[in-house]
C-alpha cells in the first residue's frame, strides 16, 4: 500500500488536473462539433472577441500565441483555417513585417455569439463536477 505522502497527494492532484482538462476539452469538442468548430477553434475565437471586441478591431498573432496553448505552427495552421471558413481575416503589419494581424470576421463573431453558451455550458458542468470532493477526500464527521 502506497503511503499518502505530501508528494504522492501532489502528483494525484496533478493527474486529476490533467484528467478534468482533457474530458473538458472532449465534452467541448462535443458540444462545438455540430457547429464547425473545437475547442482550439472556439479559444481563439473567444480570445479574440475579448481582445478586439469591436468591429474592426485586430489583435497580433503574437499576443494569441501566449494565451493559447499551441506551437506557433499549429495556431498558424489554425487561423488559416478560420480565415478559410470566413470566420477570422488576416492581415500583415504595418510596422512590423514579420508580424500579422487577425481579426474577427462578421460571420466569426456571429458564431462566437452562437456558441459561447454551448461552451461556457460545458466549462460550468465539468469544472464545478470537477470541484466536488473525492470519496478519498472527504473526511468522515466524528460519531
Amino acid at each position: 500500500m502506497a503511503v499518502n505522502t505530501a508528494e504522492t497527494r501532489l502528483e494525484a492532484r496533478w493527474r486529476e488536473i490533467l484528467s478534468v482538462h482533457a474530458r473538458t476539452l472532449c465534452e467541448i469538442d462535443r458540444a462545438l462539433h455540430p457547429h464547425g468548430l473545437g475547442a482550439s477553434d472556439f479559444e481563439v475565437l473567444d480570445i479574440l472577441a475579448a481582445e478586439a471586441p469591436r468591429e474592426g478591431d485586430q489583435c497580433r498573432v503574437q499576443n494569441l500565441a501566449g494565451r493559447i496553448h499551441l506551437s506557433q505552427s499549429a495556431l498558424s495552421r489554425l487561423i488559416a483555417r478560420l480565415e478559410k471558413d470566413g470566420l477570422v481575416k488576416r492581415s500583415a503589419c504595418a510596422e512590423d513585417r514579420r508580424g500579422v494581424w487577425v481579426a474577427l470576421t462578421g460571420r466569426g463573431r456571429e458564431l462566437h455569439s452562437e456558441v459561447r453558451p454551448l461552451q461556457r455550458a460545458v466549462l460550468a458542468r465539468m469544472l464545478e463536477a470537477s470541484a466536488a470532493p473525492h470519496p478519498a477526500e472527504s473526511h468522515p464527521s466524528p460519531a
